[in-house]
């Protein structure tokens, strides 16, 4: 009886219910169609509230240099933004982790004292780099390898202490860098072209290099014509402004020192490394620093010794050191060579050269020290007196890690890390998905800014740089990307970017970034302020940015919108002009882009400075 009478009211039921599901599907197809048609009033609420984000064309942003004539400056139109004042003119050269004074209150023994040491919270400076009076914008790559506006960098002092090395000259108002070295007296391309007798440099095999001691970059340089891209690196020390001469040349640099902590790249990254009389004492500490570069160089790649102690028979009176010293300091080389698997490839004059086996099979070494993985965990740590373990092959013909194919077509072939699996998360269809992503967002930011692409932003930074695929977007001779990957990141992604063909470093935005002020023309931030917002203060980073901004350069950070309207109301205050532009996807997609030209202004006598007008 119970379930006839359930079955018999349910059957009652059934055509009442399906006549109001039918009209709730009219009712809601006829709402839906009013809707699209631009009058709903979801759409108009919609419209309302990206009208408040700002997010229009840019018509009056102007990205174009324009400091001539110097003016006063002029207060900030937002009355709401914290005003953020000058700083003193004494800190023009600001470098927070590697600044002079801070340095000499710690050891000097292995360089521990031109290591990364930055200002405690209570230190930090919470003001505006000045740019030094006179500051004009770079002079366009190439003619920015070979000469230098001497009121961006006015500092003699290398034109007295390397005049015989032919390494820049004093001419008027501009330096001239004639390409000269201490190893190459007849200049850096004819170097490179003996270089290139014995490495396969004109083929693309050879794609990224090391400088270590690099001096003003020269090597780096006159690579670059060669579609060699190196990063260069030397201490901020007596001689001034050495990487700040490479930087305004356009050439990658960072301050750095193999000292007593572990190098910011991943391990396999290079093809080639090169120390031209660097002075670093590579006998020292067991072998300590060429067991560093091992780690960093790629199975198969070179590294090339120029100076002491190669050809001492010749020198040792020049350098003051006896024959004995010389020649047990070189025999020290050759042995921990050997125990590296590097074979000698090349000895004549003052150059040697010697290439990494490709794998550990094809290595026949005595017992040696092994560390226990290959781990990329660099940031701050202790470097190892041990040899980093390759990746098992199956042959001895097999390059350990994967072999690259030569650039161009290595920038958007699969890297093996992500073929191999080595990125969790990390397929060979995302990171296709990723650049055609990025790829999307170049267009657009080209579209906002039509200087991009055109040379006028030869230096340029991604801060968060993921697999790389911004920077291979942008992949032009006329510029270059720093890739950063946060210390932070989810994912560590600097391995692939590497064997893409593209340079980077590791990094903590809640830290300075290793360079001097006003060093590079264009900064691209996704999700930095997102990824940081608790970790440390968003107004540190954008002072930072700042600090490394050259005047009139230019920023676009991409991030959510409740995120970039409190960035933006901080960079209202830096003398920046800034702007919201709408994701490509329209306006309610909730990620927005915020881009933004840093004024010019200057610093002028005492804490006084001067505002473009």
């Amino acid at each position: 009886m119970g379930s006839k009478l359930n079955s018999g009211s349910s059957r009652t039921r059934s055509p009442a219910s399906i006549f109001i599901v039918v009209g709730l599907c009219c009712f809601f197809y006829i709402l839906g169609a009013w809707q699209k048609s631009g009058f709903g009033k979801g759409d108009s609420i919609a419209l309302e509230i990206t009208k408040q984000t700002d997010c229009s064309i840019l018509s009056n942003l102007n990205f174009e240099t324009h400091h001539n004539d110097v003016g006063e400056i002029v207060d900030p139109s937002d009355t709401k933004a914290e005003v953020f004042e000058p700083c003193d003119v004494k800190y023009t050269d600001y470098t927070p982790c590697q600044e002079q004074n801070r340095a000499m209150a710690f050891p000097r023994e292995n360089m521990i004292y031109r290591e990364r040491h930055c200002p405690p919270e209570d230190e930090k400076l919470r003001c505006l780099i000045p740019a030094p009076n006179g500051y004009m914008t770079p002079f366009p790559w190439p003619k920015s390898r070979d000469y230098v506006h001497y009121a961006n960098v006015p500092y003699k002092s290398l034109t007295v202490e390397k005049a015989v090395q032919n390494w820049v000259q004093f001419q008027g108002d501009v330096f001239k860098f004639p390409g000269g070295g201490t190893m190459f007296p007849q200049g850096a391309d004819a170097y490179i072209d003996e270089l290139a007798s014995v490495i396969p440099i004109a083929d693309g095999s050879v794609r990224t290099a090391l400088d270590t001691g690099c001096g003003v970059a020269s090597w780096g340089a006159y690579l670059l014509k060669r579609n060699v891209l190196a990063m260069s690196f030397a201490p901020r020390d007596n001689h001034e402004a050495q990487v700040q001469f490479a930087l305004e040349r356009g050439v990658p640099a960072i301050i750095g020192v193999l000292g007593t902590i572990r190098l910011p790249y991943p391990s396999r990254a290079f093809d080639m490394a090169q120390c031209s009389r660097c002075l670093i004492p590579w006998t020292s500490n067991d072998g300590m620093y060429m067991m560093e570069v091992d780690r960093v160089l790629r199975p198969g790649g070179y590294w090339i010794l120029s100076g002491p102690p190669i050809n001492w028979k010749t020198y040792y009176k020049t350098w003051k050191r006896s024959k004995e010293d010389l020649q047990k300091e070189q025999r020290k080389i050759e042995e921990l060579a050997e125990l590296l698997c590097w074979e000698k490839k090349y000895e004549k004059g003052d150059l040697a050269i010697w290439r990494k086996k490709v794998n550990a099979e094809s290595c026949h070494r005595k017992s040696a020290n092994f560390c226990v993985s290959a781990d990329d965990d660099v940031w701050y740590k202790k470097m190892k007196k041990c040899i980093t373990p390759l990746p098992k092959v199956t042959s001895q013909n097999e390059v350990a890690g994967g072999a690259l194919k030569k650039f161009p077509a290595r920038l958007f072939a699969i890297p093996p890390r992500i073929s191999k699996r080595l990125v969790p998360g990390v397929t060979a269809e995302s990171y296709q998905d990723d650049n055609k992503l990025w790829k999307k967002h170049v267009n657009s930011y080209k579209r906002t800014n039509k200087l991009i692409g055109s040379g006028r932003y030869r230096n340029i930074m991604d801060m968060n740089a993921g697999l790389g695929s911004f920077a291979a977007a942008i992949e032009s001779p006329k510029s270059w990307v720093m890739n950063v990957v946060p210390t932070i990141a989810e994912k560590n992604t600097l391995g692939v970017i590497y064997e893409r063909g593209l340079i980077g470093i590791y990094h903590d935005w809640c830290e300075a970034f290793s360079t001097y002020p006003r060093t590079y023309d264009l900064i691209h931030a996704s999700g930095v302020f997102s990824m940081y917002q608790n970790k440390c203060e968003a107004v540190d980073i954008l002072l930072e940015m700042d600090r490394i901004l050259r005047p009139e350069g230019a920023v676009i950070i991409r991030d959510n919108v409740d995120v970039l309207n409190k960035v933006r109301k901080i960079a209202n205050g830096m003398k920046w002009d800034t702007k919201m532009v709408d994701h490509e996807d329209g306006p309610l997609v909730p990620e927005k882009i915020l881009v933004a030209v840093k004024q010019y202004w200057v610093g002028g006598s005492g804490n006084s400075t001067s505002l473009d007008e």
